[in-house]
């Protein structure tokens, strides 16, 4: 973002002040992050029926392997944003078992926490990595590690460098607490995030 100052024409100042007149409700802060969660876990899922299949999507190591992608289902999962649908995606065989979300599973509970701390600035590679293994547990496989940071890596570096706006007619800062584990405790933990309404009307995360 440019940090020079910015004069507003009279005319933007009363775009912004009709947007910020519309803009009052902090749920859209929820909204957004939302969908972050959301579309990475269907990028995480992806990586998991790659390591289940043996081979990543379109690739000619699938012919004739005995098995194949079939389309995708839905499930409904219940996070700290409220309500978030799931392409999950399945195999013609019916035996990819997902583990993330676990079919009988309808609340993320520490997901989606480990998740949007991704997004945050200073996550390097390895600190993704270990944030995964935190997901799944000590049974899972470096394979699958590896497969879902490939996935996951570019995603984040790409949210973490797009361009934004020079000029933002709201700004929202919100909290949302978090039941966390650590050394055995249940502690409450806050995940801090900023969120900015354009001249356009258009939402974006500033930062978390």
């Amino acid at each position: 973002m440019n940090t020079q100052k910015t004069v507003l024409t009279a005319e933007e100042k009363e775009l912004a002040g009709l947007i910020a007149k519309q803009c009052k409700n902090q749920g859209d802060i929820h909204a957004v992050l939302k969908r972050l969660f959301s579309g990475t876990v269907e990028e995480i899922l992806e990586a998991e029926l790659e390591e289940h299949l043996g081979y990543e999507k379109n690739s000619a190591a699938g012919r004739n392997s005995g098995n194949s992608r079939n389309g995708y289902g839905s499930k409904t999962v219940i996070s700290e944003y409220g309500e978030s649908e799931i392409a999950v995606p399945r195999d013609r065989n019916s035996t990819f078992e997902p583990q993330i979300i676990e079919k009988r599973q309808n609340r993320s509970e520490e997901i989606e926490e480990k998740i949007i701390n991704m997004y945050a600035k200073g996550m390097t590679q390895r600190d993704i990595e270990e944030t995964i293994r935190d997901i799944y547990g000590a049974e899972v496989s470096q394979s699958l590690v590896s497969r879902i940071t490939d996935r996951v890596l570019p995603e984040v570096n790409e949210w973490q460098n797009r361009p934004l706006d020079d000029i933002y007619a709201v700004i929202y800062f919100d909290g949302i607490v978090f039941k966390s584990r650590k050394d055995n405790k249940i502690i409450n933990k806050c995940v801090y995030s900023v969120l900015g309404i354009g001249m356009d009307g258009r939402k974006d995360i500033l930062g978390l």
